[in-house]
């Protein structure tokens, strides 16, 4: 079998990897580029291989730096099923149509603002382009051999990273290589710890945290700090969070701050995020995959405020504080927050806080980097309320958790690619597993092509 990086190299996006054996062509994963601007200039130049030709696609989980180019490899001609977890599937429903949504909307907005240089500005793709490829969504069930021609097989099974995410092995009578996707952390508080693995000939790892290691404080303090000091001088707490994972743990957080007294339980608290809204009714649905009781479940459903309508997310930029706001897009990439953001950044009462990666290029970053002023719409909006940053809320493993992950195999892979990581925190990934496990590693380029025997 060959392996082409396609994607998620010297990068924490646009995962894409294909395998190539004597007939077939698999891709694992279909991800959007995110950040800085010449790697979403990728999503719009043509790739380097034809979906025509390739006979399937399989998935790690649902976020959209791991899937949302699937409507785009649809519209191009792929064809054939893309295997998935059932959790997947009905993640991939909500984030997809989102997706195209926003992208719809950006380009409407962007030809109305006149502030795109092309003329008009197009979408990526449509939400028609969205539903087409949802039809191709084919659910599996993990630990179950999925039959994909040619003598090679897929396995999913859990990796604890959000609902339906799953390490992906594909085999054949010669050789194996298990893809990491992204992995979660032994003791998150919503989702089951990552499945131990005990074999692979090969191995591509990701390295999100590669270089750092997650604070072990429990979050719930610094969250009530930040809360109640913004509160106290009636500001406004504006959370960008990954509608799928990170929503459902801000909300549950809440809950428990909330129950304890640590923080007023009388302070508004909103989900704005329609997708968030819908993801959080799938993560109930999906009882046997998280850690959350029945009545946990129900709890956290009912610590915000549902916002759906446009008109609803409109007037809270006109509401006056104290209230909390959790909003997507995670990194201030595009979605409702960037609106919260236009309102609450300009004031220094307000607080404007992040609660995950932030990768390179993104809104999210910049604030992290203390600038001043950050550019949306076309027009630079100026940062005067507090920027602060909850690092150990992560669903990535740190790299000491990837380490003790790995430390489950039986046997040393022939080699560990290390990608879905930028350049230092793959690197420092590559050195800790060479220094700890003495294992052969590879930090592979864009395009690379390798062999496995």
């Amino acid at each position: 079998m060959e392996l082409k990086f396609l994607g998620a190299t010297g990068t924490v996006t646009g995962s894409k990897y294909l395998l190539t054996s004597e007939s077939k062509q698999i891709l694992i994963d279909c991800g959007l580029f995110q950040g800085l601007k010449q790697l979403r200039l990728r999503n719009w130049a043509a790739l380097p291989i034809n979906p025509k030709e390739v006979d399937a696609v399989v998935l790690t989980h649902a976020h959209i730096d791991h899937t949302g180019y699937i409507p785009l490899f649809v519209k191009n001609g792929f064809s054939g099923k893309v295997y998935c977890s059932e959790a997947t599937r009905d993640l991939c429903e909500v984030l997809l149509l989102d997706s195209a949504h926003l992208q719809e909307e950006e380009a409407k907005y962007a030809n109305k603002g006149g502030f795109s240089k092309h003329n008009p500005a197009l979408p990526l793709y449509t939400q028609e382009d969205a539903q087409n490829a949802l039809a191709l969504l084919t659910p599996v069930a993990y630990e179950q051999d999925v039959d994909l021609g040619d003598g090679l097989t897929a396995r999913l099974s859990p990796s604890g990273h959000i609902l339906g995410s799953a390490f992906v092995r594909i085999r054949n009578s010669k050789t194996s290589i298990l893809f990491s996707g992204d992995i979660g952390r032994p003791n998150d508080i919503l989702m089951k710890a990552p499945v131990r693995i005990k074999q692979a000939d090969y191995l591509v790892l990701e390295s999100t945290y590669g270089n750092r290691l997650h604070d072990h404080t429990d979050p719930k303090i610094k969250l009530a700090d930040i809360i109640n000091r913004t509160v106290n001088q009636k500001g406004v707490v504006v959370i960008p969070v990954f509608a799928v994972g990170r929503a459902q743990e801000l909300l549950y957080y809440i809950h428990l701050l909330k129950t304890s007294g640590a923080i007023a339980s009388h302070t508004p608290v909103y989900l704005n995020s329609p997708m968030a809204v819908d993801a959080t009714a799938i993560f109930n649905h999906f009882q046997n995959e998280h850690r959350l009781t029945p009545e946990q479940s129900h709890a956290l459903c009912h610590t915000a405020h549902m916002v759906n309508g446009i008109e609803e997310s409109k007037q809270l930029n006109e509401t006056k504080g104290p209230m909390i706001i959790l909003s997507a897009s995670g990194m201030a990439s595009g979605g409702r927050v960037v609106h919260h953001l236009k309102a609450f950044a300009p004031d220094p009462k307000n607080t404007i806080l992040f609660v995950g990666f932030q990768a390179a290029g993104t809104r999210g970053a910049a604030m992290l980097d203390r600038a001043e002023s950050i550019k949306i719409h076309g027009q630079y909006v100026p940062v005067r309320a507090n920027v602060e940053l909850i690092s150990n809320l992560s669903a990535h493993a740190d790299y000491s958790e990837i380490l003790d992950w790995l430390g489950g195999f039986e046997s040393a892979p022939k080699t560990t690619f290390i990608t879905h990581g930028e350049p230092v925190a793959a690197d420092a990934m590559r050195l800790h597993i060479e220094e700890q496990l003495h294992w052969k590693t590879i930090v592979p380029d864009y395009l690379q092509t390798v062999t496995l025997d």
